[in-house]
């Protein structure tokens, strides 16, 4: 049997609307909020919903057919989604695929996540492009009230969202021989994957101090992912300035910015963000170019750092993509080396994160 049509509204910041049906679970009051994004995938789209890097947002997909392959609880990148809501501009009516056990609204709907399908997302990403990733409001409710929630609706500048999407206890992954610690600002599961064929990793949560982490005496430091503005992050950057030195150190995405915090670099907010599968990445000591998958909002200010090298740039817009401390044993990635699924082009990160530990330093 046919679900009945639900017509909806997303309103953006500034008034800008755009007409849809609901899809997913119904937000409370028939109001759901965050700051939209689009993303660039043309596969992938359960486990760019699944990345905890969204918390706070609401994810816009280009490609105009979403869900068509359905969903399979192998493929998620974390323990539920933590993005705000999601927009598509065609639901597929059936899923196709012998992995599935579940399609992608039903996937929305056991994790009460609302979606709005039947949008110009062509014109939604035009716009963002020109205008900037903004605050916005969808749903069943009426366009006044929508507006409303756009407007009172904060975004993510200044907002510490790592501490939604953190552990709550330490867990142990993998069973390689090195030792890891893994701080979870929002780590994905391929990430751990990785990591588990070279390590034996404690994930811990983003609040852990250094002395803790250095207590368990560790071969190496991993800086994950995550949501937000690195700026609200605090603790865990005191934190990243007392393992420096001290032990091998390797982050990526907010890790990254987080990274380049602790060593007195600044960071900025992008206008609309990096998130897709097929940004080229020029690595500067080779002058290969990578395809990568990118998903962030913030980047590193080229300039701001005195003890590191920039070691990537990304090709389209000349935003710092990586760096390389001098006189610590600690590197780093904006983009996502572990792109499941996406471009392998840069898996040999996690190579080099092993070969650190294995020349060794301080512990």
């Amino acid at each position: 049997m046919t679900s009945p049509i639900r017509p909806a509204l997303l309103v953006l910041a500034d008034g800008t609307t755009f007409e849809g049906e609901a899809i997913g679970a119904e937000p409370s009051g028939g109001v759901a909020t965050g700051e939209v994004v689009f993303n660039t995938v043309l596969t992938g789209y359960q486990e760019v919903i699944t990345d905890p890097s969204y918390a706070g947002q609401i994810i816009t997909f280009t490609y105009p057919h979403i869900g068509n392959y359905g969903i399979t609880p192998l493929d998620d990148e974390s323990r539920r989604p933590f993005c705000r809501g999601v927009v598509v501009r065609e639901l597929a009516r059936r899923r196709s695929n012998w992995r599935a056990t579940d399609d992608l609204d039903g996937f929305l709907r056991h994790h009460a996540i609302p979606g709005i399908a039947g949008v110009d997302t062509r014109r939604l990403t035009r716009h963002i492009r020109e205008a900037g990733a903004m605050p916005a409001a969808f749903g069943t409710a009426d366009e006044v009230t929508l507006k409303a929630a756009a407007a009172a609706e904060p975004g993510t500048d200044g907002t510490d969202l790592v501490a939604e999407v953190t552990c709550a206890e330490p867990f142990t992954v993998g069973d390689g021989p090195r030792r890891v610690v893994a701080y979870d600002l929002g780590i994905k599961a391929t990430i751990l994957h990785h990591l588990g064929q070279r390590a034996t990793v404690e994930v811990v949560p983003a609040t852990t101090s250094a002395a803790e982490v250095l207590a368990r005496r560790p071969d190496g430091v991993f800086l994950s992912n995550g949501p937000g503005d690195p700026a609200a992050v605090t603790g865990t950057t005191e934190a990243i300035r007392g393992l420096l030195g001290e032990v091998p150190v390797f982050g990526i995405c907010l890790g990254h910015q987080l990274l380049a915090t602790a060593l007195g670099g600044e960071t900025y907010k992008l206008p609309f963000g990096h998130h897709g599968g097929n940004h080229p990445v020029r690595r500067l000591d080779t002058g290969a170019v990578e395809i990568t998958s990118q998903n962030h909002n913030y980047a590193v200010a080229e300039g701001s750092l005195s003890t590191a090298d920039v070691s990537h740039v990304n090709l389209n817009d000349g935003v710092v993509e990586g760096i390389r401390c001098r006189d610590v044993p600690a590197f780093s990635v904006q983009y996502h080396p572990e792109a499941g699924p996406g471009p392998h082009d840069s898996r040999y990160l996690f190579d080099l994160f092993d070969q650190l530990m294995a020349e060794g330093g301080p512990r």
